[in-house]
């Protein structure tokens, strides 16, 4: 298509670059030709115009697992849906509980006291011999220790630093109890489906995903061996950091905050094991620019690193780089790993590590000087649970978001990279119905079901 300075010129130009966008995408359609745009003087100035205007309408990338979380603080209850998760994957009801119970309010004494089971119900998703049916999988959690009458002061006052006036000058309306969607209750959505994702790594690439708290206030963790560390040595103290001495000093600060009705922040690492070489993307969809997104959309996030983090900036190229070289077991391997297990974007197979920075909790008792939605200098003393720092109950959310990136990139890496050069399809063809019919094939670990044909006919014929 040639157009002239003039026509591109004139107001409708985005209907002309909108159809000639139309035109190179029907020429290229099943292909993967780059395409490119370049020209001279005026050409060239049209040119980045219509690579801007390209990009502008670039369309959101495609998720393979989906995640949907709802319900407030205070409402009947919260939730999520779950799409895309792979069909016949064993997933009990008991496996989502247990990342529950580590989220849940009401834990130890540097928790908020909201006393909440958070019994979580599957309504959907799951077959009667408890696998995976392909379809969405949806979790509920009600609501029922909720005392809105707390809220009374911010019903017109807004707390400092928390989502209250930004929320009004967004909606002009917000769910007063609880803080609605701003509460952190609604990451028990997350827990939930980031539980999904961690069976699925688990189960396909032996991928383990462990967190704990590494900093609270001033008090920095020591000691912490990233390739032993284990569950257990995280559980095992109410600030969820695996070195005992550094622990006891972080209850501490949290305790002295606690008191006085103020909080405090910490830092949470997050490494990951086993985690398969080559997710991620170059450019846009980087697995850490994706990684740092999930982070940050946590509730009181206000930091994110990688690796070296901002500490690198101090060392020089030959400081900083991690050196390969071959290991006779494993193959391709980096003698450090100042990246953090991504390079260019691409996971490396090393040891993935992540920290991120959480905000003193913003609700406290102290009295604070705020403003009103009249417009009205007031001074504002909160009542209500709160955590007084946040960081031991967000272990679980931030494995749980790691969980979710790693297996979106790892099903987008198996459909772009591993669908050709497969010799036999012939169990992705229309029409071949072996699966359907043969018990084999019936269940969630590849290696047979739990219920038979005659199995799961008789439990039909009871409903």
């Amino acid at each position: 298509m040639k157009t002239n300075g003039p026509d591109v010129c004139r107001p409708d130009k985005e209907q002309l670059l909108a159809g000639l966008l139309d035109d190179l995408a029907s020429a290229t359609l099943g292909t993967n030709a780059p395409i490119w745009v370049t020209g001279h003087s005026l050409g060239g100035a049209l040119a980045l115009q219509l690579a801007v205007f390209a990009a502008k309408r670039r369309p959101r990338k495609a998720h393979e697992v989906r995640v949907t979380t709802f319900g407030e603080s205070h409402g009947g209850g919260v939730g999520c849906v779950v799409d895309g998760v792979p069909p016949k994957l064993n997933l009990t009801q008991e496996e989502l509980q247990f990342e529950l119970d580590r989220r849940r309010p009401g834990q130890s004494r540097i928790t908020t006291p909201r006393d909440e089971s958070d019994t979580c119900e599957i309504l959907s998703g799951v077959g009667l011999d408890g696998v995976t049916l392909g379809t969405p999988v949806a979790v509920l959690v009600r609501n029922k220790d909720h005392r809105s009458q707390d809220y009374g002061e911010i019903a017109v006052a807004y707390r400092p630093s928390h989502a209250d006036a930004t929320y009004d000058m967004k909606y002009g309306v917000r769910a007063i109890a609880g803080g609605g969607r701003s509460s952190a209750r609604e990451t028990i959505g997350r827990v939930a489906a980031g539980a999904i994702a961690k069976k699925v790594l688990k189960q396909i690439a032996g991928t383990e995903i462990l967190a704990y708290v590494s900093q609270v206030k001033d008090v920095v963790a020591e000691g912490v061996d990233h390739a032993a560390m284990t569950m257990d040595d995280v559980e095992a103290n109410i600030a969820r950091c695996p070195n005992e001495a550094s622990a006891e000093k972080m209850i501490e600060a949290i305790d002295e905050v606690r008191v006085k009705g103020d909080s405090c922040g910490g830092v949470v690492t997050c490494i990951v094991r086993g985690c398969p070489r080559g997710l991620g993307a170059p450019v846009f969809d980087k697995l850490e620019a994706d990684l740092a997104k999930a982070m940050m959309s946590l509730p009181a996030t206000k930091g994110f690193e990688v690796g070296s983090g901002f500490e690198g900036v101090n060392t020089t190229g030959s400081e900083h780089n991690d050196e390969f070289y071959m290991d006779e077991e494993t193959g391709l391997r980096t003698r450090t790993n100042r990246s953090g297990g991504i390079q260019g974007g691409i996971s490396n197979g090393e040891i993935i590590e992540l920290k991120i920075a959480f905000k003193p909790t913003s609700t406290i008792t102290r009295p604070q000087n705020t403003v009103n939605r009249d417009g009205v200098d007031v001074e504002l003393k909160a009542r209500g649970r709160h955590d007084p720092c946040v960081v031991p109950r967000a272990v679980p959310m931030v494995e749980s978001m790691v969980a979710l990136v790693l297996v979106d990139h790892l099903m987008m890496q198996y459909a772009q990279c591993n669908l050709l050069g497969r010799d036999d399809y012939s169990d992705l063809v229309q029409g071949n119905m072996k699966t359907l019919y043969d018990p084999a094939f019936i269940g969630g670990d590849g290696e047979g079901g739990d219920m038979s044909a005659k199995d799961m006919s008789a439990a039909f014929s009871e409903d």
